[in-house]
């Protein structure tokens, strides 16, 4: 009996993590420009978008992290203008891409490596399409807005955060 109700109620804590994490994502990026602003601190260089996929890939179902790669970019540009539309379908590819190989990925080799490996490549398929985008003149911004040095932090701890949370721990 005990089992059962074990079973059953696991879909169900799925669901409502899933559902939170969803409201908490979109809040986290309707209130990134404001508390930007607010504070001076420019907080959208750590990649709130990315960082919820990425709560989402460790946290709840796998269709989560895809809605949420879908919904982020989108939701941002209609409530704050922000990324630009061809941006925002970039940016968008790029976590789609991200979550496609996090997913290939974690059955093969380390949380860290898998999650490192998935945005790693999925940053240079965005620099890929966007210096394409720049150079065509579709798209008028720096290459590189954010430093490189604070993605390559920002890949490290979320590589890192992916390890703690699916690494078996050692007996």
């Amino acid at each position: 009996m005990k089992s059962q109700i074990l079973t059953m109620t696991f879909p169900y804590r799925s669901a409502v993590t899933s559902v939170f994490l969803d409201i908490a994502a979109i809040a986290f990026v309707f209130f990134v420009p404001a508390m930007s602003h607010l504070t001076g601190i420019p907080i959208y260089l750590v990649e709130p978008m990315r960082i919820m996929v990425v709560l989402a890939l460790l946290h709840s179902h796998r269709y989560n992290a895809w809605a949420l790669a879908i919904i982020l970019p989108a939701f941002s540009f209609f409530v704050s203008g922000h990324p630009y539309p061809i941006k925002m379908v970039i940016i968008t590819a790029e976590l789609l891409l991200n979550v496609f190989l996090f997913h290939l990925l974690i059955k093969k080799i380390t949380p860290f490596a898998a999650m490192l490996t998935a945005i790693v490549a999925s940053k240079v398929f965005y620099y890929l399409l966007k210096y394409v985008v720049v150079v065509a003149g579709m798209l008028q911004m720096d290459l590189f807005a954010t430093p490189i040095l604070i993605q390559m932090i920002t890949a490290l701890v979320f590589s890192g955060y992916a390890y703690l949370i699916l690494h078996p721990a050692k007996k």
